[in-house]
């Protein structure tokens, strides 16, 4: 049965919008059967379609997509007959973020309701028992895996049948934690820059220039060029968003044009284009007051005499993040550079820009570095200081420099086989019924066999 009992990946409820739309197929039949839970044949096309729609590296065949779906139905009866809940409310907030995704991927409500052919309403609906399911099935497989760990032996034991010559080789890999701090615009560029703004809400108001117009030609915000400044927001959502930019959304009424205003990406005026309940779209310039070279040498200055304090042990690095940086994604975990690849805190020198390739020339554990200016992934000027917290060499998998690495596969291994047990101990209690069209998946074998003894025991 491979890895499909744990790979959530294969499960049917990619959930994107064809799914809400009417079935596109003629003829349309049952694919599979587990209780009284059915399986379509349009399901299975439906969610292929969404797999090449999101461009994924690997499609799912029909056979994979079927047993990855029979699986589901299967944790979902057991949690049934185990009692399991899913409350109104766990369901209704997973639907309003699933909407707000459809929203945000085709730009507004009006044009997914157009393009779904339903209300908002009615797609929640028609999504409604999927998500329920999804929730069970999860549910019930972490109740099955609950409570399950590893211990060293095991890891070693798992690690001592690899063949030496199949271990994995690693390239070198780098701890880093920075502080980084935005050097702030002198008054004058700020001042100069809110003028800007003011007359382009003016220009809008006079009906002389349209806000979309203007965003496109304007603003600084990465994004604009994908939507002219256009963005769906949620008043609950503030884990997301800047909060001066969403009480600023919030207290405008449609059409209206806010005063500039600061967040900390740098200066706005925001326009609110509709608002429903706690949902708003919104449209905004962003413009970014330039720093001039004393700014950054101000900043500078500051983190070197920061550097000189940590090198002479009067502040640890992490007590300097968290006192001086600026950059919110680092700040809470002690300035630690994430890896986006696999959110791990390990990098490899490829992931790293190129400034920062220059700064740990020279470098060795331990080491502080001397403040570098630099321009962020948003295009804003900053200056920052690392800490080189570790370095592996280039080496093959062993136990000292990755057993947390071997420990986690030999953990997933364990999940596999507990789930492999449950489903060949639980499968025979169902009633299974697979389409004759699906013969030829020979991943599907363990469940024919559970129907072959099934019409054995029948006759």
């Amino acid at each position: 049965m491979k890895k499909v009992f744990l790979c959530s990946l294969l499960v049917l409820g990619v959930f994107q919008l064809a799914q809400a739309q009417p079935k596109k197929f003629l003829i349309d039949n049952i694919a599979a059967q587990v209780g009284d839970k059915i399986i379509l044949r349009s399901d299975i096309f439906n969610a292929i379609a969404d797999y090449k729609r999101q461009g994924g590296p690997v499609v799912p065949t029909q056979c994979e997509i079927l047993e990855s779906e029979l699986v589901r139905k299967a944790l979902v009866l057991q949690a049934q007959r185990d009692s399991l809940v899913v409350t109104d409310e766990e369901i209704e907030a997973l639907l309003d973020n699933q909407v707000r995704g459809f929203i945000n991927m085709y730009g507004s409500q009006q044009i997914l309701e157009e393009i779904a052919g339903k209300t908002v309403y009615q797609i929640k609906d028609d999504f409604r028992p999927i998500f329920r399911e999804r929730k069970l099935a999860d549910q019930m497989r972490g109740k099955i895996l609950d409570g399950i760990r590893v211990t060293p032996v095991e890891v070693k034991a798992y690690y001592d049948k690899i063949p030496k010559d199949s271990l994995a080789f690693y390239e070198s890999e780098l701890e880093i934690n920075q502080v980084i701090v935005f050097p702030k615009p002198n008054r004058d560029v700020e001042e100069y820059v809110t003028n800007q703004l003011n007359d382009w809400k003016k220009q809008v108001e006079g009906g002389t220039k349209s806000f979309e117009s203007l965003a496109k030609l304007y603003s600084q915000d990465p994004g604009v060029k994908e939507n002219a400044g256009l963005y769906n927001l949620n008043r609950n959502d503030k884990g997301m968003w800047d909060p001066t930019f969403l009480s600023t959304a919030f207290r405008l009424k449609e059409g209206q044009i806010s005063n500039v205003f600061r967040s900390k990406f740098g200066l706005h005026i925001l326009q609110l284009v509709s608002r429903s309940g706690d949902d708003a779209v919104v449209r905004h310039i962003l413009r970014i007051p330039n720093v001039t070279e004393d700014e950054i040498k101000e900043a500078k200055a500051k983190l070197d005499s920061i550097r000189v304090k940590v090198m002479g042990n009067q502040l640890s690095f992490g007590e300097a993040v968290n006192k001086y940086s600026d950059d919110e994604n680092s700040k809470f975990n002690g300035g630690a550079i994430m890896n986006k690849q696999d959110g791990s805190n390990y990098l490899t020198i490829d992931v790293l820009d190129k400034d920062m390739v220059a700064l740990l020339k020279g470098m060795k554990v331990g080491d502080v570095s001397a403040a570098q200016s630099f321009t962020d992934e948003r295009g804003r000027a900053a200056v920052r200081i690392i800490f080189l917290k570790s370095r592996t060499e280039p080496h093959r998998e062993n136990l000292k420099d990755d057993y947390d690495r071997v420990a986690k596969r030999v953990i997933e291994e364990k999940k596999e086989l507990v789930m492999r047990k449950w489903f060949t101990d639980h499968i025979p209690s169902y009633y299974i019924r697979i389409d004759k069209d699906f013969a030829d998946c020979s991943n599907l074998d363990q469940w024919r066999h559970t129907i072959s003894i099934e019409g054995s025991a029948a006759n």
